[in-house]
């Protein structure tokens, strides 16, 4: 079930909204085991099997955030959940491309299991990881009820896509939080603003998208319609989601932390890495970077702990050699901006130089295989192939106004405009609510007419 799906719009979400708040419920207890329950059935309407599975890490994280209470060494609890975690994530994620890659090495057949991709896997998982990992550092953290480590992981508008919450950030509003009607108005808003990117935005940009990485036949004009297009598509689809997230949790109560902050306004790669999916890039950085040493090492260490954090922010998008080759470019291009003048050109020429790069790592990233991703770009820079033909024509007639609106919403103009003396004027407000309703019945619309829903990030 997706948050743009009519399932969830006209049937799950009020029914839960109406529930929760009826009057007749009350106690905080009460409230979080039904939100529990409705979170297990949410993931239960798209994985009816893999529920057992997203369960037992409840289950197991607790466990383990008890057994640090005990007079077991710390060490030796954090390694188990880790080892544990990470040995189912293997198995669903990684098997199969470990097993056949070691068969091609050693020569011999392969023996894969051909399992689906459990949904939201990388992203419980890691945020199973976070308790455990929170109630190490802060004992006072630890959670004796298990119902509410089960809400802490399950909670369904973070279960499936993120943002990847951190127990901490949270662990208080589980028991002592307050709703309103101001932060349940503005939950709404966000999310309504969260639907109409991923709707209006990136599911019509998909459509180009596709189109251009399909493997069919390319033009150097199609195939940078194409990385535009997905540059444009990833970015509200993801972020879209996010938003989503962000304001279903306020709606109940929950403050998440944000998870984008116009990344394509980035002045170097690195800039793009702390406005880019921030909750992942920051587990890996406290959970993973900060503990091998940081940047508080010699030189070669330091680029040691680089290597080792954006190989496994590759490997942590899929077992593919693309997304593997993905984060070690990023690796290269960070390494670089930390000992070379690349990390010191003037503004201007340095978000030129991030959106270029970006855009070519997106390439990478879409690629179904490696050599999918040479003749991608080799259509992109050669003469090899025509320059034009009339499907690029077509695509960007029929979605000129998605780019356009796209590119203009990915800079932070409609912040500065909220900020200005524009925004004081007394006729402001009603504009702003005009825009909302327009934005919000256009969202319908294309819900209503098209089944057409694609989301990228139900493949991490």
């Amino acid at each position: 079930m997706v948050f743009s799906s009519g399932t969830f719009l006209f049937l799950f979400l009020p029914v839960v909204i109406f529930v929760y708040y009826n009057p007749i419920v009350k106690g905080r207890a009460f409230r979080n085991v039904f939100l529990l329950l409705a979170s297990i059935l949410f993931y239960a309407w798209g994985e009816p099997l893999y529920v057992v599975l997203m369960l037992s890490s409840i289950v197991m994280n607790w466990l383990f955030g008890l057994l640090l209470l005990t007079k077991l060494p710390d060490r030796l609890v954090v390694t188990l959940a880790v080892l544990f975690n990470l040995a189912a994530f293997f198995v669903f994620k990684y098997y199969d491309f470990a097993v056949t890659n070691c068969a091609g090495l050693f020569g011999f057949s392969p023996k894969v299991l051909g399992l689906e991709l459990p949904i939201g896997i990388s992203f419980y998982t890691f945020q199973a990881l976070s308790y455990v990992i929170d109630v190490k550092r802060d004992h006072s953290l630890a959670q004796k009820n298990l119902l509410n480590v089960g809400l802490y992981i399950s909670f369904f508008p973070q279960l499936i896509a993120g943002p990847i919450v951190r127990y901490e950030t949270v662990a208080r509003e589980i028991n002592d939080r307050q709703e309103n009607f101001p932060e349940f108005a503005d939950g709404l808003r966000r999310f309504l603003w969260g639907l109409s990117k991923k709707v209006i935005i990136a599911n019509n940009l998909a459509v180009v998208a596709d189109r251009a990485f399909d493997g069919g036949e390319l033009t150097t004009g199609l195939a940078w319609l194409g990385v535009i297009a997905y540059t444009l598509q990833i970015y509200f689809d993801f972020s879209g989601y996010s938003d989503m997230a962000i304001g279903l949790g306020r709606m109940f109560g929950f403050h998440f932390n944000e998870n984008f902050n116009y990344p394509y306004a980035a002045v170097s790669v690195t800039d793009f890495w702390r406005r880019w999916h921030i909750s992942l890039s920051s587990w890996f950085r406290d959970y993973v970077y900060i503990p091998l040493g940081g940047n508080r090492v010699k030189p070669l260490r330091h680029i040691f702990n680089l290597f080792v954090v954006w190989l496994l922010t590759g490997t942590w998008h899929g077992a593919e050699w693309t997304f593997i080759l993905w984060g070690l470019v990023y690796f290269v291009l960070l390494m670089l901006e930390k000992y070379t003048p690349l990390g010191k050109l003037p503004r201007p020429v340095g978000r030129i130089y991030t959106l270029f790069a970006v855009m070519l790592c997106w390439v990478l990233f879409r690629a179904a295989s490696l050599s999918d991703a040479v003749t991608y770009l080799r259509a992109m820079f050669t003469s090899s192939v025509p320059l034009w033909d009339d499907t690029a024509t077509v695509l960007l007639t029929n979605n000129a106004s998605y780019f356009i609106i796209g590119a203009l919403v990915s800079f932070p103009i409609f912040p500065m405009l909220t900020k200005s003396r524009l925004a004081e004027k007394k006729w402001a407000k009603y504009v702003g609510a005009a825009v909302q309703l327009v934005i919000f019945l256009l969202t319908v619309g294309f819900i209503l007419r098209s089944s057409y829903d694609p989301f990228i990030y139900f493949n991490f």
